[in-house]
């Protein structure tokens, strides 16, 4: 069975083409920078039996422009896997918000869309290009059957004490409002990694993924038992363009006092906000560079994104009563060995306790980078939600 897997983020695509159930990895890649006059767009297939990648960078607009182009490269003749689009037989997208409609991973029809569309308004960053990445595969692979894969399924097992909020009954019983958790499907992926690798049955690990999306989870028995994100993916660590956990009063600050419309503040809270709006840049190595300069905000904000990972830390370990793991993964969780040392820093108490030269240089599929005298396991493990994604379509389309 080819399966191709779209992992459309809000400002990048990755894509795998992987065949089921070998998990042979065709040919894989990704579309960043989307929205920018730099965006690139990276490659990569197995043909003649050596890795080839083709790489470039160019304007590429929005995601629909992102995928087509990377459709071109699928068919082309020099670095075409496959003749037609008929040739893959199923289309995994991953879907970010599932609200109380989707528990499960679900074969996509007009319906489905229609509900995926209804819930834009909770997941804006997010649901807009899993739709547009749905509405573009139905296109270019007209035979293929679309299915999505949703990142709040995986968080339908925090238990009512953690996914309630305290406010009027009706809200939740009649509206639906409750924590819904997302980066679901790379948390369940590196926490089965984390306990195959820990051999620990009882296990307790804290997920920490951090891209221009950060999220963390507390995982017992393989099981996520709470999560930073909500109601919505705005809340709890500091992100790329994204506020995370702010004073509720703050926006009716800005919107009694200083006359901003609500659309504008939840414009400012998605786009303007996070590391973006500390330093003017959401990609991290932007912001290194600048800390490299001397500038001081940059710095600053550096700090910050770390002290909120230590508070979560530090939160879960107490949700868990106790701690086996913690796991880095995402772009800058598994690339940014200056964020983990931080974020590993003055937590002593938990007993956790960084290798820096670990840190830098170990590698693998799974790094160990804590010291031989720590409590608690750091780990670093590569996120793969395509492969978690390409498994789950397998799976639904096996059982019929």
């Amino acid at each position: 069975m080819n399966i191709f897997v779209i992992n459309s983020g809000s400002s990048s695509i990755k894509y795998q083409f992987i065949e089921m159930p070998s998990e042979r990895v065709i040919c894989s890649g990704m579309v960043e920078r989307i929205g920018k006059e730099d965006a690139r767009i990276i490659y990569k297939t197995g043909k003649k039996g050596e890795e080839q990648i083709t790489s470039k960078v160019t304007k590429v607009a929005n995601h629909a422009e992102g995928l087509q182009q990377v459709v071109s490269l699928l068919t082309a003749k020099d670095t075409g896997v496959i003749n037609d689009p008929s040739e893959i037989h199923v289309v995994g997208h991953r879907v970010v918000h599932g609200g109380e409609t989707f528990s499960q991973t679900t074969i996509i029809t007009e319906e489905v869309k229609e509900k995926i569309k209804q819930l834009f308004a909770l997941a804006p960053l997010h649901n807009p290009p899993n739709y547009t990445g749905i509405e573009v595969a139905e296109k270019l692979f007209s035979e293929a059957v679309q299915i999505a894969v949703f990142d709040t399924a995986f968080h339908q097992t925090i238990p009512p004490v953690a996914f309630r909020y305290a406010i009027p009954n009706k809200f939740y019983y009649e509206d639906g409002i409750r924590v819904y958790g997302f980066h679901g499907t790379s948390h369940k992926y590196v926490s089965n990694k984390a306990i195959d690798y820990l051999k620990i049955e009882t296990s307790k690990i804290t997920t920490i993924h951090l891209g221009n999306g950060c999220s963390m989870t507390a995982v017992q028995e393989g099981k996520s038992i709470d999560t930073s994100m909500g109601f919505g993916p705005m809340n709890g660590l500091i992100m790329g363009t994204r506020a995370g956990d702010i004073d509720q009063s703050v926006i009716f600050y800005l919107v009694n006092d200083l006359g901003y419309e609500v659309e504008k503040v939840k414009d400012l809270l998605n786009y303007k906000s996070g590391m973006t709006g500390l330093t003017g840049f959401n990609d991290m190595r932007d912001i290194h560079r600048q800390i490299e300069n001397g500038d001081e905000q940059a710095l600053l904000a550096f700090r910050m994104y770390a002290y909120r990972i230590r508070k979560y830390i530090g939160s879960y370990a107490a949700a868990l009563n106790g701690l086996d793991a913690i796991v880095f993964t995402g772009g800058v969780g598994e690339n940014d060995y200056r964020m983990r040392e931080l974020c590993c820093s003055n937590i002593d108490y938990l007993g956790i306790k960084l290798d820096e030269e670990k840190n830098k240089t170990a590698s693998g599929d799974i790094r160990e980078i804590n010291d031989v005298s720590s409590a608690v396991k750091i780990l670093v493990i590569p996120t793969d939600e395509e492969l978690e994604i390409a498994i789950q379509c397998y799976e639904l389309l096996e059982r019929g």
